[in-house]
């Protein structure tokens, strides 16, 4: 069983971040050189004002750049220039403090259908984020021994 501790920590504290004003050219820059799925989005006095979550940038793609044709690629360049982040980001956004319970993220994510939170302190300022990878990651630090099965036979 996963021990009570607080989100703090298991929390990724080194978050990636952009401004409402920024453009999804920086969004996108952020997506393909990082492995992240979820970008806070924050103010000057970095207070998270709202989400942009790896599915949400996907559905604004031009999905004909999956056969990576030049001209469709063009295409996602030019509107992702023009488009800026408070356009399309997810504004309601939960969030947690880092003394919270592991097991209150948990819930949080049991509850919603999404996969992070961003985390805050006293003065609403970003000190880090929480994903269901951070959870399952903490729940199986353990190694997990090695499953062998015949041919035929169904893993459960």
């Amino acid at each position: 069983m996963v021990e009570d501790r607080n989100i703090g920590t298991i929390m990724t504290k080194d978050v990636i971040v952009v401004q409402p004003a920024d453009t999804l050219e920086k969004v996108h820059e952020i997506f393909q050189h990082n492995n992240i799925h979820h970008i806070p989005v924050v103010n000057a006095e970095r207070e998270v004002v709202g989400i942009i979550s790896k599915s949400d940038y996907l559905l604004l793609c031009d999905h004909l750049t999956l056969f990576g044709r030049e001209w469709n690629l063009e295409n996602n360049k030019r509107f992702f220039g023009s488009l800026l982040v408070e356009e399309v980001m997810t504004k309601q956004v939960a969030k947690l403090k880092a003394e919270d319970s592991i097991f209150l993220a948990a819930a949080f994510f049991r509850e919603n259908l999404f996969h992070a939170i961003p985390i805050i302190n006293e003065q609403e300022r970003l000190v880090g984020i929480i994903s269901t990878y951070d959870l399952l990651s903490h729940a199986y630090r353990d190694p997990v021994p090695a499953v062998e099965a015949k041919v035929g036979e169904t893993l459960v």
